[in-house]
């Protein structure tokens, strides 16, 4: 009954996901055509650049929606953990693709900033009010559909469209500044700015997934905590070869040696140690080697 309840519980989180990537990309790569049209119109950097932030997002959106599908497929023999870390590559794509972007939007501002060109604030305020609207939407979509903060391949997308939310605030202002006192200088600092936080969010998407591709154990678990808690259970003397890493972000597995009193109950020892390993620090996939006596031969593997 519980095997059915969790393959439940995971098809409607991947429904869901795949829902939201869905209607997202709809959303943005509709409106990308727009921005783009009304930027060239305006002359506006902000906008274009923002409509550059947009294309990069439906390319983020769609590479996202293909991973989950792709990474949903059954485990084979030669790949026995399935594809899930497809989605941890399309979010390592994505968060060097918001690092490039924001390098060419920040040198191309620089350059504007000695010249500022013509802009027509009006156009520019419509455009960039209605790309806020579809990036507000799309971000909500994400944040309560697509489960943005436990997926890391949702995640990356979301803060796609956070940064590209961020840059639609960012031309909103400079074409009220443009507007009202004629500084046309505010769009290319407005695109800077955006660019140095579509930065920041690039840089946490790339860490995190290149983290998850060294098999780094979880920031959220502390190593000694959970041999503190394995060396609390009855019978249980030592413990060694203690390894922790994730498959995907929300894929915790988990490897460990137990070395027990020769009287133990083995059974009960490994039923307590999964149960505390679960309770206490969510950890559901775990293989447990209980040994009666020192079985490591290699005390550097050990160790």
């Amino acid at each position: 009954m519980g095997d059915i309840h969790k393959h439940g519980g995971h098809n409607h989180s991947y429904q869901a996901n795949k829902k939201a990537l869905l209607l997202s990309f709809v959303l943005i790569a509709g409106f990308m055509v727009v921005e783009f049209v009304g930027g060239f119109l305006t002359n506006s950097l902000a906008l274009i650049s923002d409509a550059t932030h947009m294309l990069s997002d439906a390319a983020a959106l769609g590479l996202s929606l293909s991973a989950l599908i792709f990474g949903a497929r059954a485990a084979t023999q030669s790949k026995t953990y399935g594809y899930k870390r497809f989605e941890i590559l399309a979010a390592l794509f994505n968060g060097i693709v918001l690092l490039v972007l924001s390098v060419f939007i920040c040198l191309e501002a620089i350059e504007r900033i000695s010249t500022p060109p013509q802009v027509v604030g009006q156009g520019m305020m419509v455009i960039a009010v209605i790309g806020l609207i579809i990036n507000v939407i799309v971000a909500w979509i994400l944040h309560r559909q697509g489960a943005a903060h436990g997926n890391l391949n949702i995640r990356s997308a979301f803060l796609h469209v956070i940064g590209d939310m961020l840059g639609s605030v960012g031309a909103i202002v400079a074409a009220i500044l443009i507007m009202t006192f004629g500084w046309n200088i505010a769009d290319p600092i407005a695109s800077m700015l955006v660019s140095i936080l579509i930065l920041v969010s690039g840089w946490r998407v790339v860490r995190d997934a290149v983290n998850i591709l060294m098999e780094a154990k979880p920031a959220n678990i502390d190593s000694e905590k959970v041999v503190t808690v394995l060396e609390s259970i009855d019978n249980v003397k030592s413990v060694h070869d203690l390894h922790i890493w994730m498959i995907t972000s929300d894929f915790l597995s988990m490897t460990v040696h137990l070395r027990v009193a020769a009287d133990a109950d083995r059974d009960l020892v490994l039923e307590e140690a999964k149960r505390a390993l679960l309770n206490k620090f969510e950890i559901k996939h775990v293989t447990i080697q209980v040994e009666g006596r020192e079985l490591c031969f290699d005390e550097d593997q050990c160790n």
